[in-house]
């Protein structure tokens, strides 16, 4: 999983494996979901992040990972 953000663009990209986007699909304003040939997620792009978000110092990212349900 790789997660870049384009502060010249204003959007970050969560790419989620691999495999070459074959199709895209906006599914809220400024938010897309690249998909591969067999219809799997393969990144989720955010458009306008500035205006998404307070502003934060994109050097420092925080990550968590929740434990999974026994």
């Amino acid at each position: 999983m790789k997660l870049k953000v384009d502060e010249q663009a204003d959007a970050l990209y969560l790419s989620l494996g691999e495999a070459p986007a074959a199709q895209s699909d906006e599914v809220a304003p400024g938010i897309i979901v690249d998909y591969d040939a067999e219809g799997r997620a393969v990144g989720i792009e955010f458009l306008h992040l500035s205006k998404r978000a307070a502003p934060i110092d994109l050097r420092q990212l925080l990550f968590e990972s929740v434990p999974m349900a026994a």
